[in-house]
């Protein structure tokens, strides 16, 4: 698909070395346009901006490197929005740092739709990831969005859940839109591309450098209306995503977890500051002012022995004496809890219930 004189002018501005999206919004407040900050003087750009950059934005870029972008717009589910098109999302375009571009894959719809941000991290429990899909498909559920990373654990978890239902989801990642990263979710991309939304501020080609992930999490809280944080340690990305959030104006919840699990640390440490504590997805329904049409079914059955087995660790003698069974029946129930996801084994002989 041959650019358009508009969008080439974007994609050129936003290629200049050094300029960046607090540079490139100055210039625009001062000559009005991208075709008109192309088309200034060096002396009358470097009013405005450094030398360098103002010699850049005059040399121009070689139109070659439109070839790439002028070939992945062929794809009918692509496209590139720009600040000053009627489809950029006008709840990330009134936060303090829009990005200048978007790129899309897949339904535009979903970008001006209600949405809540699921996120936390990478290294989740079982039961982190069942929270967050059936949180994420209780909101889903009665039409919102749900915008989430697509990194592995509670992202990925999240985003099945989202397109569970009507409200469908949206993925902001840190790499181009012409590769997909973590590889392992391939199948989810792909997903997300038929029945979602992609999107990244990342040129095309751009690998996954690690100082971009932090970046792209200003646009997760900016396209959302709240954000959950269901699993997170001290050191997790998801309470920059929190920061960020609170920064935007926009509601923060956390869940609960064990005290004794470095995932649930970062969690409690928002609810601490001041983040609503989620015990359930009506908890965050209601504060947004949602209300649910229906919520996903328990998925974990109850079993006579979680009447003596709690959410703290516990080891197998202790358990054999509350509950009055032999540690031979005990150790078969316990596997079988294990295999089905309800139980975990720790170190040291201990188990605990996840579900």
């Amino acid at each position: 698909m041959p650019i358009d004189a508009s969008l080439a002018s974007w994609l050129s501005l936003s290629q200049i070395p050094g300029l960046g999206n607090k540079g490139l919004r100055r210039l625009l407040q001062v000559f009005g346009s991208p075709e008109a900050v192309l088309n200034a003087s060096i002396s009358s750009l470097s009013q405005h901006t450094r030398p360098v950059v103002a010699q850049a934005i005059v040399k121009g870029l070689d139109e070659s490197l439109f070839d790439l972008v002028a070939a992945w717009l062929d794809d009918p589910l692509n496209r590139i929005l720009s600040l000053a098109d009627a489809e950029y999302p006008q709840f990330l375009l009134n936060t303090a740092d829009p990005p200048l571009l978007l790129y899309v894959k897949g339904r535009l719809d979903l970008l001006n739709a209600p949405a809540l941000a699921i996120v936390g991290s990478r290294n989740a429990t079982a039961q982190g990831k069942r929270n967050a899909e059936a949180f994420a498909r209780a909101a889903s559920s009665v039409g919102l969005c749900i915008v989430s990373g697509m990194a592995q654990g509670i992202d990925t978890a999240a985003h099945q859940g989202g397109l569970l239902d009507i409200g469908s989801s949206i993925a902001v990642v840190g790499t181009g839109l012409d590769k997909v990263y973590p590889a392992a979710n391939r199948e989810l991309a792909h997903r997300l591309a038929q029945e979602g939304t992609i999107i990244s501020e990342f040129p095309l080609g751009t690998p996954p450098l690690a100082a971009n992930f932090p970046r792209r999490n200003r646009i997760i809280s900016g396209l959302s209306l709240g954000c959950l944080v269901v699993e997170a340690s001290l050191q997790s990305g998801s309470l920059i995503t929190a920061r960020m959030a609170l920064e935007q104006g926009r509601d923060v919840f956390a869940i609960p977890g064990s005290i004794h699990s470095p995932q649930s640390k970062g969690c409690h440490t928002l609810i601490k500051q001041g983040a609503k504590l989620a015990e359930c997805a009506q908890d965050i329904l209601e504060e947004l002012g949602c209300r649910a049409t229906h919520l996903p079914a328990d998925i974990a059955h109850e079993h006579p022995l979680f009447g003596h087995l709690g959410f703290d660790p516990i080891d197998s003698e202790s358990l054999a004496q509350r509950s009055g069974l032999t540690i031979g029946e005990l150790s078969a129930i316990l596997l079988q809890l294990e295999l089905d996801g309800h139980v975990a084994s720790l170190p040291g002989g201990l188990y605990q219930r996840i579900t």
